[in-house]
């Protein structure tokens, strides 16, 4: 998360949907914005969402009633994104979970925010040979709003972790805002080695140690923009590879099993271990005051479905200044 002086969002509101743990709400307030409700179903999340910001975000958006939702500036919504990944079973808008953009649609017909931001996996780009996002593409303009699109990844903003994402930007026409553009990547500055906690007892479970660990001959003495496999365990399958700290991280993942599961395995002080909750959360610009759950399970499921809260923030500028006609 980088500190922000000016607050291009200031006196904006917005509303924070498929809220999880807040990573839109963390954004957008670190711009001036301020937020006026919050939904997110997951009772897991709910606790760790009223833990950081006071509030518990209101249930299944399904049965809310968008006409008695504040009036807002700005909806904010990472809709669920299993429909539509490449891990799925890419049924997209046939799911029942691809539906629930439906929901923002009509929260969207009913308020009229001068700004959607959305954001979902990159495969939401190209699901269905593109008709998926068509669709979205449509109904926003159908709405009155003009719709802005762009795949953009992590590790082109400051965060070394491979995560590309499909983020959405939608203004409401009568605002005369055209030509939009997404913010300009910057060259990579840290790895995963600059990420990691220091104090070895809070980690010192996560080693692994067993026979079936295979090293590569690649010699780990060089910083790379990509990730570095250095090794197997097992059959080096999901979860079971190892990487170098001194690259960038694999896309920290909500599911998966392995030893190494959803963080994947990574050479630290010559011993493998995954990451750490608190590791994961700083690969997705979380600050290390956010108050992780107390599962272990979950935050790193939680982590997983998370979006990485620096490239909203760099959004987030874009959005403003547009706004204040810089």
């Amino acid at each position: 998360m980088i500190n922000i002086s000016d607050k291009y969002l200031k006196n904006y509101t917005f509303i924070d949907l498929f809220a999880g743990l807040g990573g839109f709400r963390l954004a957008l307030e670190s711009l001036g914005a301020k937020c006026v409700y919050s939904n997110e179903w997951d009772k897991s999340a709910q606790e760790v969402y009223k833990a950081n910001f006071g509030e518990t975000p209101d249930g299944d958006i399904t049965k809310v009633d968008e006409n008695k939702i504040p009036e807002h500036d700005i909806i904010c919504a990472g809709f669920p994104c299993q429909a539509f990944s490449i891990s799925g079973k890419q049924r997209g808008f046939e799911d029942s979970r691809g539906t629930l953009f439906f929901d923002v649609a009509r929260i969207v017909k009913a308020k009229q925010p001068k700004i959607v931001f959305m954001e979902n996996v990159k495969n939401f780009a190209t699901h269905n040979n593109g008709k998926t996002l068509e669709v979205v593409k449509a109904t926003m303009e159908e709405l009155g709003y003009s719709f802005n699109y762009k795949v953009l990844n992590a590790t082109d903003f400051g965060i070394p972790q491979k995560r590309e994402r499909i983020y959405m930007v939608c203004f409401r026409k009568d605002l005369g805002i055209n030509n939009f553009y997404f913010p300009k990547s910057f060259p990579l500055q840290s790895h995963v080695e600059d990420f990691l906690l220091k104090d070895e007892k809070q980690v010192s479970e996560l080693y692994i140690s067993r026979p079936d660990i295979y090293f590569t001959n690649v010699i780990d003495n060089k910083t790379s923009n990509k990730s570095i496999r250095l090794g197997i365990v097992n059959k080096g399958g999901q979860g079971e590879r190892i990487y170098s700290t001194k690259g960038i991280a694999i896309t920290i993942s909500a599911n998966g099993g392995g030893v190494f599961s959803k963080t994947g395995g990574y050479l630290v002080n010559g011993k493998p271990r995954r990451l750490h909750q608190r590791e994961c959360a700083r690969l997705m610009g979380f600050p290390d005051t956010y108050i992780m759950s107390t599962n272990k399970s979950q935050a790193y499921k939680q982590f997983g479905n998370s979006v990485v809260i620096d490239v909203l923030q760099y959004i987030g500028i874009e959005i403003g200044k547009k706004l204040a006609g810089i």
